[in-house]
């Protein structure tokens, strides 16, 4: 498993920064099919309804853990793209935000290297799509990893899969980029 991860992190860096990696599992799975050994940890479960991974080089922090770089995300969620006076300051699991372009998300889970939210009701992609930001760390190198799957259809997983999954990539780029220089005050 790990040089697996490793193998991606070389990747996402001889690549630029962003390597945009193909779903893990089958994409064309039954909504609800999840087996329920995957519990609420969907990575890498097979049976999963994939939108997209993307995996993103954080630079060179050999004296910042992964956690670290995770607290200083949700510690400063000012960082994240969020629009509105809500979730600027430390989020915890629960919290209602609203991402920009007006899409309400909440903070599903915040775990040492990870935190997850899902999307609300008003989101432009739908309600109840999770995505995952995990953050690690090889050879001091630091990467960003962000999935997203649903677990039930909605009008948007059927129609703008591709044209969402791009506009994500170019938020999550931004995203990125930002934890690139704030990682080193972590």
């Amino acid at each position: 498993m790990w040089r697996l991860a490793w193998a991606r992190a070389v990747l996402a860096v001889v690549m630029g920064s962003a390597l945009v990696t193909a779903p893990q599992g089958p994409a064309a799975a039954q909504a609800g099919s999840r087996p329920a050994q995957c519990g609420t940890d969907a990575y890498p479960c097979s049976g999963v309804n994939w939108l997209y991974e993307y995996n993103f080089a954080l630079g060179l922090h050999p004296f910042t853990t992964p956690h670290d770089v995770r607290s200083q995300l949700t510690h400063h969620f000012w960082l994240f793209p969020v629009a509105g006076s809500g979730c600027l300051g430390p989020v915890r699991q629960g919290d209602r935000c609203s991402l920009v372009g007006g899409n309400p998300v909440s903070v599903e889970r915040v775990g040492r290297t990870y935190f997850q939210i899902t999307t609300l009701p008003g989101h432009s992609l739908g309600d109840g799509l999770h995505i995952r930001f995990s953050f690690s760390r090889t050879l001091g190198l630091h990467f960003l990893t962000v999935r997203a799957w649903y677990d039930e259809v909605t009008t948007c997983t059927n129609g703008c899969g591709v044209v969402s999954g791009l506009l994500a990539l170019a938020v999550w780029q931004v995203l990125s980029d930002t934890l690139k220089i704030s990682a080193f005050a972590a």
